[in-house]
């Protein structure tokens, strides 16, 4: 890293019924802090798992949810929230759904950012907004220094979430371009490693390999098959309470419902021909083709279209 480098700079704050993206100004980083980023419902929880598993030696009673919080979400207030990060005494594994200019960016931490086609990811959010209960509304409203509109229940159609979703760029959420964008963007930073959902279904153990070699996370091999079983989508949902925020108790159906299918293409049976192809340009319009191609399919295509097989 002796070479100049531009780090990223913070340039805006970020608020809603979730973010409250001040906490970045007051977290003191360390050396080897790990920051796990989405936009959402990409497989956040999912590589929380992975990476806790692989640092932590394989240990399924492991209660990622504790050892892994979402820093800029605004419940609990930031000052109970800081002081449990700052009192953790193992490798520090933090989440976060802002966009690259809305945290504090540090040289000295690692940053993996997951990204999943914004189709799959509107399905799922959809989920995990249908059975959302009252304690999550009341949680995300009620809670003292809320900026802008609260969060509503989702509509009954899927078709009109969508729409909702395209129409309004994230909504009722936040933005989805701009995230993508703003990680993309600084893809190459030598503490910055992009993931893709597709990649994860795909060869869920190579790309494990993968993250672990960058986060310098020495595998033991006697424990590799265990890691591996944890982090598997069955076994997830069947022990869901210790990866999942408070035990799942703000969705109905608890944590189970949180870690729905982890399939893709449920958008294939609503979506239009002339939906997907609105999609599409939008993704090329806001992202570029590279960008665009990979959101599609994730490093496995680009491979192919690299070596011309």
């Amino acid at each position: 890293m002796s070479r100049h480098i531009e780090w990223p700079v913070k340039t805006r704050e970020l608020h809603n019924h979730h973010f409250d993206s001040t906490i970045w100004n007051d977290f003191r980083f360390r050396d080897d802090d790990i920051v796990i980023a989405t936009y959402a419902k990409s497989g956040t929880t999912w590589m929380q798992q992975m990476v806790a598993q692989m640092l932590f030696g394989g240990d399924p009673a492991l209660p990622v949810a504790e050892l892994s919080p979402w820093l800029d979400l605004r419940v609990p207030p930031k000052a109970i929230k800081l002081a449990a990060v700052e009192a953790q005494t193992h490798r520090r594994i933090i989440k976060t759904h802002l966009p690259v200019d809305a945290l504090v960016f540090s040289p000295r931490a690692k940053y993996i950012y997951i990204a999943r086609d914004g189709r799959d990811v509107v399905w799922s959010m959809h989920n995990h907004h249908v059975n959302a209960n009252a304690a999550w509304y009341a949680a995300l409203n009620d809670t003292p220094g809320r900026v802008g509109p609260p969060i509503e229940p989702p509509p009954a159609d899927i078709r009109q979430y969508w729409r909702d979703w395209m129409d309004r760029d994230g909504h009722p959420f936040w933005p989805f371009w701009d995230n993508l964008r703003s990680w993309w963007a600084i893809r190459h930073l030598p503490n910055v490693l992009v993931v893709h959902f597709n990649d994860l279904k795909r060869d869920m153990e190579g790309e494990m390999r993968r993250i672990a070699g960058f986060l310098d996370i020495a595998i033991d091999e006697a424990r590799w098959p265990d890691i591996v079983r944890y982090c598997r989508f069955d076994w997830m949902k069947q022990n869901a309470t210790m990866s999942v925020p408070l035990g799942g108790a703000f969705w109905d159906g608890g944590a189970q419902v949180f870690i729905n299918q982890g399939v893709n293409g449920r958008w294939s049976e609503t979506l239009t021909a002339a939906d997907n192809a609105e999609y599409e340009a939008r993704a090329l319009r806001e992202l570029g083709p590279e960008c665009a191609r990979w959101l599609a399919h994730g490093n496995a295509v680009s491979d192919l279209r690299r070596t011309g097989t």
